[in-house]
């Protein structure tokens, strides 16, 4: 959906978005995620949702990414070996209902970097989140994350006395988004509008069409930048099969993102099951 979640709470709820959303969970979810990218890149995720009773909800990941096979070469052009980097975030989000449409959430993200051989870094920083039930069908959220996120490196093992510390602060991000649900839950349709501390302003637009019990259809465009230093919009498009089988329903769900600097899109795919 194009990464316009902030205020959705139709389907498997993700944290990642917006923690405040875990107290409108009603059931436990797991999933696993793995992507198929282009150039030597790679993306990983594990996540669970429960509800606590009786107004509060937890949620836990795990995402992994980076990027191998970079070739190394000395002065004169000559390969030496390949390198690769890496970044894992663990995050832990908790939320309340403090009215029956109304909730506040918090996140701790653990971030942990290695950026090239000895040269690694950990860092942890917060996200906070909101969401308002305004009607039945429309509902509003609003998110800040990576507040305090930071790396600090040092390059002294390399480079000795010519190496030195630097720091990296992650750009903290506000999102404000807006969902949309049709009767019966048919379709949803959500928007959204990023901006951060560095002055970057996108906008993120998504829906889910359900033309029977289980299975849906979905599509939106994530990174919609008007600025001169746009990379790109990024159309996407998925589907989701399910079956239930008792009181497990396990489900499959395919994504497809269009990447305009890469020479194909992703490919995610995700399995999961409400228990």
């Amino acid at each position: 959906m194009g990464n316009a979640m902030t205020a959705v709470t139709a389907g498997d709820i993700s944290t990642y978005y917006n923690p405040a959303l875990a107290a409108f969970s009603t059931q436990r979810v797991a999933a696993a995620t793995f992507g198929i990218m282009a150039l030597d890149r790679y993306i990983n995720f594990i996540s669970y949702t429960q509800a606590i009773k009786p107004t509060a909800g937890i949620s836990a990941g795990l995402i992994n990414a980076g990027v191998r096979n970079i070739d190394g070469r000395d002065n004169d052009g000559i390969h030496t070996e390949d390198y690769s980097t890496y970044e894992d975030e663990f995050f832990l989000a908790f939320s309340n209902r403090l009215h029956e449409g109304f909730s506040l959430g918090a996140a701790i993200k653990l971030y942990h970097s290695k950026l090239f051989d000895q040269v690694k870094s950990t860092t942890v920083g917060f996200d906070l989140g909101a969401y308002y039930q305004v009607t039945d069908y429309f509902s509003l959220g609003l998110a800040v994350q990576d507040i305090n996120s930071k790396y600090k490196w040092d390059t002294k093992s390399i480079y000795g006395e010519l190496g030195r510390p630097t720091e990296d602060k992650f750009p903290t991000l506000r999102r404000l988004g807006a969902a949309f649900r049709l009767p019966s839950n048919a379709a949803v349709i959500s928007a959204e509008y990023e901006n951060s501390s560095e002055n970057t302003n996108l906008i993120r637009l998504g829906f889910e069409y359900n033309p029977m019990e289980n299975f849906s259809m979905r599509g939106g465009i994530d990174r919609w930048d008007f600025s001169e230093d746009a990379t790109g919009a990024k159309p996407t498009f998925g589907f989701t099969i399910k079956n239930s089988f008792g009181t497990w329903t396990p489900a499959v769900n395919y994504a497809y993102v269009f990447e305009s600097f890469a020479p194909h899109g992703m490919h995610i795919i995700t399995i999961s099951a409400v228990f």
